[in-house]
């Protein structure tokens, strides 16, 4: 950074994205879709940020086709996450809502997904808490997990 940048105000900036908790149901349980990144590992739901011209449920249908390769649709809305973060070499605080809907796969394969992920996997429900790395994402699953029928 250089001097300049460190008499600047610090920012404030809102965000939102959008995302999908895909499930399937297996004999007695359900499984999810969870996205792997090897390098820092990071096991989390599909989600994205808008194009202008998107609404929060556009947005999570295509960033959960992209990352996972399945073609989805929406059952409901589940919930949103609200967190914040700051990026010192922007001295910007985020604000950032993201928005989830249980989605179900109609089509497509795990072999298309973008290259955002190393893997892309189902995930039994009772591996959930042990392979999700964020809390938030977790009670999120259950809340959706919970809304099927």
């Amino acid at each position: 950074m250089d001097n300049s940048s460190k008499n600047l105000p610090n920012r404030n900036v809102r965000v939102h994205s959008s995302g999908g908790v895909v499930y399937r149901r297996n004999h007695d349980s359900i499984d999810i879709v969870g996205c792997v990144r090897h390098h820092p590992h990071v096991c989390a739901l599909p989600k994205g940020t808008p194009y202008k011209t998107e609404n929060i449920e556009q947005t999570a249908l295509r960033e959960v086709q992209e990352e996972t390769g399945l073609q989805v649709k929406i059952d409901r809305f589940i919930d949103k996450i609200e967190y914040t973060f700051f990026k010192k070499e922007e001295r910007c605080t985020y604000y950032k809502t993201v928005y989830f809907f249980l989605m179900v796969a109609v089509g497509g394969s795990f072999f298309l997904h973008d290259n955002e992920f190393d893997v892309v996997k189902w995930i039994a429900r009772d591996k959930i808490s042990v392979e999700m790395s964020y809390e938030n994402e977790v009670k999120i699953i259950e809340k959706g997990i919970s809304m099927v029928g």
